[in-house]
């Protein structure tokens, strides 16, 4: 049974004894009452219900009489309007992350010396490097930090370390076989380039562009 519905049915079961014991009126009103709270309740959460199936459903499990659908129906479709709610109620928050994003690159794009990749990933060069670079399906070996938009050092590496190609965020991807041996760079990476709407846990949230600073130490492939 829906967490929603339930929680504000069990509220109408636990007081109907006591309305037993008052007037008349008294009961009517309570019974009143309860039905336009859960109705108002229902009117945001649920505006286009069909009001005949709802007291349909809501007089036949009062009555403890048999319902309509079974029980793992009705919690299947129940979880699936709550998931519903969810997901409306996160896409404001989503759509101002992802206009967040869009200003802080346009932000970096316009900083000096900075050019675009072909997928959106912003290169400054720190410092030059003259030796080979790395194929599609090379390896590299790098000393890196990484950033979060506010400067949050969220990875780093102490000394060189190997990479595939293919086992790292596409941002990093495409711009390792962009940049020669003995190269510095700093990169903005669009979320789209690294972790997406998913994010990476607790440490990088979704919808996060990263930065970070990667000097190529060595290329194979």
């Amino acid at each position: 049974m829906s967490r929603y519905l339930f929680l504000s049915l069990c509220v109408f079961f636990s007081t109907v004894h006591a309305a037993e014991t008052t007037p008349e009126n008294e009961a009517h009103d309570l019974a009143y009452s309860l039905g336009a709270s859960l109705g108002e309740r229902l009117r945001l959460e649920a505006p286009d219900l069909q009001l005949q199936a709802l007291i349909e459903g809501l007089q036949q499990a009062y009555q403890a009489k048999p319902l309509a659908l079974k029980d793992e129906q009705i919690e299947q479709i129940l979880t699936e309007h709550e998931a519903r709610i969810a997901m409306q109620s996160a896409q404001p928050h989503s759509e101002a992350v992802m206009e967040k994003e869009q200003r802080f690159l346009a932000e970096e794009k316009a900083k000096p010396g900075v050019r675009e990749l072909a997928d959106g990933v912003l290169v400054t060069e720190l410092t030059p490097g003259t030796g080979a670079k790395a194929g599609p399906n090379g390896k590299v070996q790098v000393l890196y930090i990484g950033r979060l938009p506010d400067g949050t050092v969220f990875d780093q590496s102490t000394q060189p370390q190997w990479f595939r190609l293919d086992s790292v965020i596409a941002g990093w991807r495409s711009a390792l076989q962009n940049m020669p041996v003995g190269a510095k760079w700093r990169l903005v990476i669009p979320s789209a380039q690294a972790y997406g709407a998913d994010g990476a846990g607790d440490v990088i949230a979704p919808f996060t562009p990263l930065v970070f600073e990667i000097e190529l130490r060595g290329a194979t492939g």
